[in-house]
């Protein structure tokens, strides 16, 4: 993950962002292809930049490159990354200057001896790590909170490599899914509040770990188990051997990985993702039910609570609303002004089913309200003779800190406007939000999520001087 200055923005599409995906292959003659099937299976959490990095057993190969994965990866670079074990990343960033130099798995060669690392998550206490660290003469190459961690067992007095990375991550906080790849072996580690997922795979006789298990079907693998919150998993020759070397802490596992954030076809926190969903979709059916005649989903991420919602309210699903998947971050606007320019690229009505009917559109969140306000005349505007909007999650109030890449809470529109003033905002003629409760319900329980977006409760404080300087803005 990196860091971003204070100028950095939010996305430009109005959506929240998860930061990263990690996925690891020990013991497979093809590993570094297998890696780079998985990260496409791991695309959607991160389009910025990705890499892999291989061991021959006597050292380490690295690519990386700007881009989605297709880009980067060719059989050119793919034959340079040697041996049977290798691990891989993803990254998103919103940082005003993208730079590969951040892109990971970072690769340093110390005492310990050659190390990569791949991160999904955010350290909270990065900054003031950092500060100590260059005070006492460290040079840091990138602007990344992952790079401090690579500093401290760099630094460890610790001659065991695990020893090492355990007496450096006792001194940071905040969330981490991490893969570590040495010569001979894959390291994985949750932090122990459990933030982002982290899975065990097996394709044969080798290991895989993923953060979503989507990427074990792209290679076949069977999925295992979750690392559990504050493990870490060493696989090398000598097997799979689990440590549980951090002092338990309440689980805290990120609630927005099942409205939005993992693939449906996923396993995470040992369950379906696509179930969840459609559960929150009946949940928001029947605390926000609507006289209607089509619900529509707004696509992709609305899709399965509408499904739900539509199987609890018995009101017709269609797909009134098609999405262009082949719309990149970048695009140059017309001179002359198009209506719904931005929005339209991506999404398309569909005339002929929304003509004259009472909508439904279901979504997974309302960040600014900006992009809602669009659609909602885009729908408007093919036909429709009523626009109600159903939101499968409670208002997001709060800024993540723990690897989401969100705006300011200022930006955020339910942080400051009550529903009603939302729904006169993004003009629509009702607006309903599924409760936190519901979000439980949903779920099935409500003791190990966080929810600190939802409630401005957050389960990891962050040094004052961490926000004063925007580490912690949830912008990498």
């Amino acid at each position: 993950m990196a860091h971003t200055p204070p100028t950095a923005r939010f996305g430009d599409d109005d959506r929240f962002h998860d930061e990263c995906g990690v996925f690891g292959v020990f013991h497979h003659p093809e590993a570094a292809n297998l890696t780079y099937l998985g990260l496409h299976g791991l695309q959607h959490r991160g389009q910025e930049s990705a890499g892999i990095v291989s061991s021959s057993g006597e050292r380490l190969y690295e690519e990386k490159g700007m881009g989605q994965v297709a880009r980067i990866f060719k059989k050119k670079q793919l034959r340079r990354l040697k041996g049977d074990l290798a691990i891989g990343h993803v990254r998103y960033s919103t940082a005003g200057k993208s730079s590969l130099v951040n892109a990971q798995p970072l690769v340093i060669d110390s005492c310990k001896g050659e190390l990569g690392i791949a991160h999904n998550g955010n350290l909270v206490n990065a900054y003031s790590l950092r500060d100590v660290l260059e005070k006492d003469g460290s040079i840091f190459r990138t602007n990344s909170d992952t790079e401090v961690v690579l500093h401290l067992i760099a630094r460890s007095r610790k001659d065991d490599l695990e020893a090492a990375i355990v007496d450096a991550l006792k001194q940071v906080q905040g969330a981490y899914s991490l893969i570590f790849i040495a010569r001979d072996r894959i390291i994985g580690v949750r932090d122990p509040r459990g933030f982002r997922p982290l899975s065990l795979g097996q394709l044969g006789d080798a290991q895989v770990i993923s953060s979503e298990s989507c990427a074990f079907d792209f290679i076949d693998a069977a999925f295992v188990r979750d690392v559990e919150p504050g493990e870490m998993v060493v696989i090398s020759a000598a097997g799979v051997k689990s440590y549980r070397p951090f002092p338990p802490e309440p689980v805290s596992q990120c609630i927005f990985e099942y409205v939005y954030f993992s693939r449906p076809d996923s396993l995470v926190f040992g369950r379906g993702v696509h179930e969840i969903r459609k559960r929150l979709g009946r949940e928001l059916a029947r605390e926000q039910p609507v006289e209607a005649d089509v619900v529509v989903p707004v696509p992709d991420s609305g899709m399965y609570a509408a499904l739900g919602f539509s199987e609890e309210s018995r009101i017709p699903l269609e797909f009134g609303l098609v999405r262009n998947h082949y719309v990149g971050r970048t695009f140059i606007e017309p001179r002359q002004s198009i209506r719904h320019f931005g929005v339209r690229l991506k999404l398309n009505p569909v005339r002929a089913l929304l003509q004259g009917k009472r909508v439904v559109l279901i979504d997974d969140s309302i960040v600014r309200g900006t992009t809602s306000r669009k659609i909602v005349s885009m729908v408007r505007s093919a036909g429709a003779r009523e626009v109600h909007m159903r939101i499968s999650s409670a208002p997001t109030v709060g800024p993540c800190y723990y690897g989401v890449d969100t705006p300011r809470r200022a930006e955020l529109i339910a942080s400051s406007h009550t529903v009603d003033e939302i729904r006169r905002h993004i003009r629509a003629d009702s607006l309903g939000y599924l409760s936190l409760q519901g979000m439980y319900r949903a779920v099935g329980e409500s003791r190990s999520f966080c929810t600190a977006c939802y409630t401005n409760k957050y389960p990891v404080p962050f040094p004052k001087e961490e926000e004063a300087h925007g580490m912690v803005s949830g912008r990498r």
